[in-house]
């Protein structure tokens, strides 16, 4: 009996030739740096968003550098199935300020037959430090690198396969979902479908917004909130709001109808009021103040809407700053090498008029909140767009901003073409109490492929040890299923059946 070791070996010696190859194909404008046969049973790289570990297919791993200018330097990986392409092809996403392949998530598309690509959006490592004096490389990060590699990745498909992909897909979370926006508005040919969850799609206004916010805090110590109140305050957040969609289960399902203030936690003052503003089970005047700012728009002093705030459940992952540490650098970066180039600008001397007006002149070019997809849409493309409601850095109400803007835009509802789903308890593209699992680009196949269009896309969270929820549940984890709902309906418990699955849960209007 011949081994499977050795059929891998003989399946290796007849794919690496038509590997090679790959070598031999020119481009303009990019140079193929490297083409290997990888056989089935490797294990993923294990980089960046949504692999699982498990092994990969055979496939043609091609690692091609983009040039579309003389100082981009565009790092991008191609991987071909040898033996279970699908005849599509898969563009994946990054997160922050990218500088890495997003290998994992490749991993993912290629156990489903995928053709998968990814960059590093022109520069290595997760600052905006690659800006300063290189205007160009913030072009490939704002645009240029993923439309370069969409198109060069269909050339090298054609080449390798003799034929051309017959669909073409994008999916990316938080800048992975900006990067697929930005394809939408100024690259409606790339893809025929394209999954865009929680996008950072005007980032300079989310980057900048953060630092006001936070740069507020540190200014005014008293509105700091600690860890323990912050555990509070979710917890009152989910008594109020929590059973709206029929079932206390820990998780705010509609954040929209939550009608809760911080003020209902303000510690007493006067002569009874032991043990006072120190008490650990309220808060100060100052920290209901800060606590309500976490939930309002950040605005210029003329009222202008900058970024909108936050949805009621996301306050365990509320970002607070420490004094005397650095503030995060995923939001510094913006102000900093952005919008005054100067590595070392100090955020306590930030002014939000003038530093927003300084990115914006800078790296306006980032943001990708243009609402005219006409033409995405004459040409059939499909958008599903996703969101958790407890993100604590993208709103989720900024995404639906986005959302009702198109359908303004193009005359009415746009639903035939054009989807949100909110996930109720998520954090930032996972995350969270609440079922943070869902098949995206399952439901755009269907959707794109079969015209079925998601009126519903369920949700799981895997039976597994999960740290204590706001409403106290937490311990050995419970398997749960939801529907996810388009956006406006929301899921409501029906009556009867487990709260654990989602056939007890129905799509309604809110």
């Amino acid at each position: 009996m011949v081994s499977s070791l050795a059929l891998m070996a003989a399946a290796a010696l007849l794919q690496q030739p038509a590997c090679d190859a790959v070598k031999t194909i020119s481009l303009a404008h990019a140079t193929i740096t490297a083409a290997e046969f990888v056989a089935a049973g490797a294990p993923s790289p294990g980089r960046g968003r949504g692999g699982s570990g498990a092994p990969l297919p055979a496939h043609c791993r091609v690692a091609v550098t983009l040039t579309p200018s003389p100082d981009s330097h565009i790092e991008m990986e191609l991987w071909l199935p040898t033996e279970t392409w699908n005849g599509k092809f898969l563009a994946v996403g990054n997160g922050g300020w990218a500088g890495s392949i997003s290998t994992d998530a490749m991993a993912s598309g290629l156990r489903r037959g995928y053709a998968t690509a990814s960059n590093d959006t022109g520069h290595s490592g997760g600052s905006a430090a690659f800006g300063l004096g290189h205007p160009e490389k913030l072009v490939d990060f704002a645009y240029r690198a993923m439309h370069e590699m969409a198109m060069q990745s269909r050339a090298l498909i054609q080449a390798f396969y003799r034929r051309a992909p017959q669909l073409s897909y994008y999916q990316g979370c938080s800048t992975g979902g900006r990067q697929g926006m930005m394809a939408a508005q100024r690259f409606p040919d790339d893809f025929d479908a394209i999954i865009a969850g929680a996008p950072v799609y005007n980032m300079v206004h989310l980057n900048v917004s953060q630092v006001a916010l936070q740069v507020d805090m540190l200014r005014n110590p008293s509105r700091l909130v600690p860890p323990e109140k912050r555990t509070l305050l979710a917890n009152a957040v989910v008594a109020a709001c929590d059973a709206h969609d029929g079932v206390k289960d820990g998780i705010v399902g509609n954040p929209r109808a939550c009608r809760f203030d911080p003020a209902v936690l303000a510690c007493k003052t006067g002569p009874s009021s032991s043990p006072g503003v120190s008490a650990p089970d309220c808060l100060t005047a100052e920290q209901v103040e800060n606590a309500r700012s976490a939930y309002a728009p950040v605005t210029t002093k003329s009222g202008t809407v900058v970024y909108p705030g936050r949805s009621p459940g996301f306050e365990s992952e509320w970002r607070i700053p420490t004094p005397g540490t650095p503030l995060n650098p995923l939001f510094t970066d913006m102000p900093r090498y952005v919008g005054r180039q100067d590595p070392r600008w100090n955020p306590m001397t930030f002014d939000l008029e003038t530093d927003l007006a300084r990115a914006l002149k800078n790296g306006g070019l980032i943001e990708a909140s243009d609402p005219d997809l006409a033409r995405f849409k004459a040409r059939g493309g499909k958008l599903l767009l996703y969101h958790g409601w407890a993100d604590p850095g993208p709103a989720p109400e900024n995404t639906i901003n986005y959302y009702e803007a198109v359908n303004r835009t193009l005359g009415g509802k746009q639903d035939d073409w054009m989807r949100l789903f909110l996930m109720p308890g998520v954090g930032h593209c996972g995350g969270g109490v609440g079922p943070d699992q869902a098949d995206f680009l399952g439901a755009m196949e269907r959707w794109r492929e079969q015209g079925v269009a998601p009126n519903q896309i369920i949700a799981t969270r895997p039976a597994e040890p999960r740290p204590p929820s706001p409403g106290g549940l937490g311990g050995p984890g419970t398997p749960m299923s939801r529907p996810l709902c388009p956006h406006p309906q929301v899921a409501r418990y029906n009556g009867s059946g487990s709260t654990d699955d989602a056939k007890s849960f129905n799509c309604v209007a809110p």
